[in-house]
């Protein structure tokens, strides 16, 4: 293999790996947004609490990581089921900036107990997979990367045989479309609308716990937030399948843009193909169009 075809198999695989982080990310946001028409913006620090979370764990109380994930993930779901529950439910029927105020508050609270809690240093702490790598046809792949792959991509079957499959999917999805229906119907759309956030809060609490050690665990994890905001809108606001998309879409953008465009455009990167498509293709890749006249 070339060195040029090399480096570009390299960075496909890198820009994989992140991509599908930013996919899990994105999904959780969208999740939310279909079924409570609320713009999540404290996501990301959710997934920030569960990295220093998963490091006092792993690094401070030495537990084992496949224990630390699923603590994790179980504790982080619980608090956002609360957070809904207890707050956001509580602007039900309000305009949509009033949630995004909201969870805009939420997430300066959130990053501020963190800080208090944990400190402000950024730190680190090993997986079972830190160090590991294999050879596959000629491209060195760490095995994190290949883990992280995996998982996303098994979330995502997991949650579209949930959502096709099973009755509590279902009643999500028709909750989603039309609650008032829905609720006519009997189906208990404030408990389904927390139990989704509880789902999302379980994505990002897997996003940031494989994250961080391709990183560090860091308060400013949160921004992966707008990253995934751009994979959202690539891939087509609303759907999970878009999100995905996008969201390795996305990676793959910033990998490539770091080697061959100059300096500073992998920062921007994601932010360009952001305003590019909202200009050229407003419903993504696989988007509803939704036409209005004016």
């Amino acid at each position: 293999m070339s060195p040029a075809l090399e480096l570009f198999s390299q960075l496909t695989v890198n820009g994989i790996a992140v991509g599908a982080i930013y996919a899990l990310v994105a999904m959780g946001i969208v999740l939310i947004h279909k079924a409570t028409e609320v713009l999540n913006f404290a996501h990301g620090d959710l997934l920030v609490l569960s990295a220093f979370s998963a490091w006092a764990l792993i690094a401070g109380a030495g537990m084992p990581f496949w224990l630390v994930l699923p603590l994790v993930a179980a504790g982080v779901g619980i608090l956002a089921y609360g957070m809904d529950a207890v707050i956001v439910r509580r602007i039900a029927g309000q305009p949509q900036f009033a949630g995004v105020m909201l969870t805009i508050a939420l997430a300066f609270m959130l990053r501020g107990l963190v800080q208090m809690v944990f400190g402000t240093d950024s730190q680190s702490y090993d997986t079972p997979w830190t160090g590991g790598s294999v050879r596959i046809l000629g491209v060195t792949v760490a095995d994190l990367s290949l883990v992280i792959m995996a998982a996303v991509f098994l979330i995502a079957a997991l949650l579209w045989v949930f959502f096709r499959k099973t009755r509590l999917g279902i009643a999500m999805q028709a909750a989603s479309q039309n609650q008032l229906a829905a609720h006519l119907n009997g189906v208990r759309v404030k408990r389904l609308n927390s139990l989704v956030w509880a789902l999302a809060g379980v994505t990002a609490a897997v996003a940031g716990i494989f994250l961080a050690p391709l990183t560090l665990v860091d308060t400013a994890l949160w921004l992966i937030t707008l990253k995934a905001l751009a994979a959202i809108v690539l891939g087509g606001f609303g759907s999970l399948p878009g999100a995905v998309l996008g969201g390795i879409l996305i990676g793959l953008i910033e990998q490539y843009a770091g080697v061959y465009l100059p300096d500073g455009f992998k920062d921007i990167a994601a932010y360009l193909v952001l305003i590019a498509v909202l200009i050229l293709k407003p419903n993504g890749l696989m988007g509803d169009a939704h036409g209005r006249r004016v």
